[in-house]
């Protein structure tokens, strides 16, 4: 079974350099899983934080789930995500010393379960994004040119 992607934070990869990227679970209750299934959540200003040796997910928004009545679930609470206890360790060291940040980046279903791929990122400057995009409208434009049919 392959990989469906439930949701992409595109404002991550604008604002912030990455680094490096993680794969990582995340604990969840039924209603929010089924709350993911219909692709209502919103990464925006989320973060990932070490704190006493684990890793969570704070600040991501998963509506409640519409049939969850008193079973569903708190929209903002801030959840765990599951990975190795060295990689935990080391993510914390580095976010701690070079003022680097956890960042999600996407969330998809990989053999029917929720991942989360997070991205250890460096925040950009004003300038940097403008460099940005200016490269993205030059590859554009080179692209533009190349597919013309000469005449």
């Amino acid at each position: 079974m392959g990989e469906k992607q439930i949701v992409q934070n595109r404002a991550a990869r604008h604002d912030y350099h990455v680094l490096e990227t993680y794969e990582a679970g995340i604990e969840l209750r039924g209603t929010e899983v089924k709350s993911l299934r219909d692709g209502r959540i919103n990464l925006k200003d989320s973060f990932a934080d070490v704190v006493n040796g684990e890793l969570f997910l704070v600040g991501a928004h998963i509506s409640p789930y519409d049939k969850g009545n008193v079973w569903n679930h708190e929209p903002e609470r801030t959840r765990k995500l599951l990975m190795h206890k060295r990689e935990i360790i080391k993510l914390g060291h580095q976010t701690a010393e070079k003022g680097l940040t956890l960042i999600p980046l996407r969330l998809y279903f990989s053999s029917g379960k929720v991942k989360v791929e997070v991205g250890l990122c460096k925040g950009k400057h004003t300038h940097d994004k403008r460099d940005t995009i200016r490269e993205r409208e030059v590859k554009r434009e080179i692209e533009r040119y190349t597919k013309r049919p000469r005449t």
